[in-house]
């Protein structure tokens, strides 16, 4: 099922990168850069959840579908963290914690997959509540302004680093339940 509705919506996050990042190349006054790439950003975040409701609702889920959508988020977040840290709106080090994260737990997903034990690592509701929390962080400092009395920029910088401590606690979290699966299969 390549293209089945949920997926072509899932290639629409891909998609969406390059529009993100062009937004602040586009001869617009910082406002309107800002406030694009802020609603592209929740436009585009939240095809994550309406792909999924809509894989099991019109019973089109399938593993082509399974292994992108994960791909595309991690792509939206991280070209988006690259951008939030050029702008000097988001700490180097956060982006750092949380791509590295991204890249660590897929990688030991793909091995725990590639033993049999994949099961180990799936998602959990830390990893949930960190995605959350990233999502909302992103277009907040994206857009860098008030909104109805609201310094997003401000209260964007907190979230970001909330999500970069949930990032390290979910990492800690999927490696302890890994280890015992690990070992098992090292003691073979």
């Amino acid at each position: 099922m390549f293209f089945t509705i949920p997926t072509v919506m899932t290639w629409t996050r891909i998609i969406a990168i390059p529009l993100i990042v062009g937004v602040f190349y586009a001869p617009f006054d910082p406002g309107t850069r800002n406030l694009l790439a802020a609603v592209m950003f929740i436009v585009f975040a939240a095809t994550d959840w309406l792909d999924g409701f809509l894989a099991r609702r019109l019973n089109q889920t399938s593993s082509f579908g399974a292994f992108l959508d994960p791909v595309a988020d991690k792509f939206l977040v991280c070209a988006s963290l690259l951008v939030l840290v050029h702008l000097q709106r988001a700490d180097v080090f956060v982006a750092l914690i949380i791509i590295g994260r991204e890249i660590a737990i897929s990688a030991l997903r793909e091995w725990m997959a590639h033993i049999g034990a994949g099961k180990s690592v799936a998602v959990h509701m830390i990893g949930k509540v960190k995605t959350t929390v990233q999502m909302v962080a992103i277009p907040f400092l994206l857009y860098d302004g008030t909104v109805w009395g609201v310094d997003t920029g401000y209260w964007g910088r907190w979230l970001i680093w909330a999500a970069a401590v949930l990032t390290v606690w979910s990492m800690v979290y999927y490696l302890q339940k890994a280890v015992p699966e690990i070992r098992a299969r090292v003691e073979k």
